[in-house]
């Protein structure tokens, strides 16, 4: 037998047994809230090293995509920074499928403006006034100041995707209800997408998670009401409750985690879990002792 014959041969070999070994292993198909995904794929990344036998194949798209294929059927945990709807609860129900909601965490929904921006603190009526559709704040001067390099002093609205969980918590935290966004506002698909396009615009103003704060722009201190204390966006006022803008995380499952899900969800909710949720800028679910 030749060398060529023999390596491909070798090869041939360690591909089936590379094929065997991956069909061999539990994947896990999580997909959803963008606002997670990074601490999604932190988990996944972390739990191929506590159970080997199990792989998280992680994706995004916003919280309304993965609670899609959580109906659908085609997703083990859809991630989502909101409550699922009823008609989406509905819809699940009516294809046989019982979604659990499971809270793993809270995070602070951010108000990003440029650093340049003399802005220092906002209320939330101020906030909604500068995003509703009835609001009257409509340039940088409506409210008292001016920004530097913003020419015209026109605020531009960068916002989310309508399938976007924080699209939709924003709205009802913020505008109310029945309030509704201003036409006009620039919806990115990402989180990151949202603290980039601030970054670089004077003028700008965006809501995202906390998570996705950089060196490069300025969070504002947000109060409840006129006159309250402001409160700086962080961990431990998502902890406590005291940022206005706080809210929980969500995965779901179809109906109580069993088996490998249930090994997965479980480690999620673990000291080692929770820390990893807390590195990566977001507010536990209980207090954790992280090194």
């Amino acid at each position: 037998m030749n060398a060529r014959f023999i390596t491909a041969a070798l090869l041939t070999t360690g591909i089936t047994l590379a094929a065997l070994n991956a069909e061999a292993r539990t994947l896990i198909q999580n997909k959803g809230s963008d606002t997670l995904v990074n601490v999604a794929q932190a988990w996944a990344e972390k739990y191929r090293d506590i159970n080997p036998e199990v792989a998280v194949a992680v994706s995004g798209g916003g919280s309304g995509t993965g609670i899609a294929a959580m109906i659908n059927g085609t997703v083990d945990i859809a991630n989502s920074s909101r409550k699922m709807k009823k008609r989406e609860l509905e819809q699940a129900r009516k294809r046989g499928r019982n979604p659990v909601e499971h809270v793993v965490g809270y995070d602070a929904l951010a108000v990003y403006l440029h650093p340049n921006n003399p802005v220092k603190s906002l209320t939330i009526a101020q906030i909604a006034d500068i995003y509703g559709r009835k609001g009257k704040v409509k340039k940088w001067t409506d409210l008292g100041i001016e920004v530097p390099g913003c020419k015209g002093q026109k605020i531009i609205l960068v916002s989310r995707q309508n399938n976007s969980g924080t699209y939709a918590y924003f709205k009802k935290a913020v505008l109310g209800k029945r309030g509704k966004y201003r036409m006009g506002t620039l919806d990115m698909h990402g989180s990151k997408d949202v603290v980039e396009l601030v970054e670089k615009t004077p003028c700008a103003i965006g809501y995202s998670g906390l998570a996705y704060a950089t060196d490069h722009v300025k969070l504002a201190c947000v109060s409840k009401t006129a006159g309250a204390a402001c409160v700086i966006p962080s961990v431990a006022a998502a902890s406590d409750g005291s940022y206005p803008i706080a809210r929980p995380l969500y995965m779901y499952t179809n109906g109580e985690p069993k088996g490998e899900i249930k090994g997965y969800m479980d480690w999620i909710y673990s000291e080692q879990g929770q820390c990893i949720i807390v590195e990566k800028g977001y507010a536990p679910i209980r207090e954790v002792r992280c090194k």
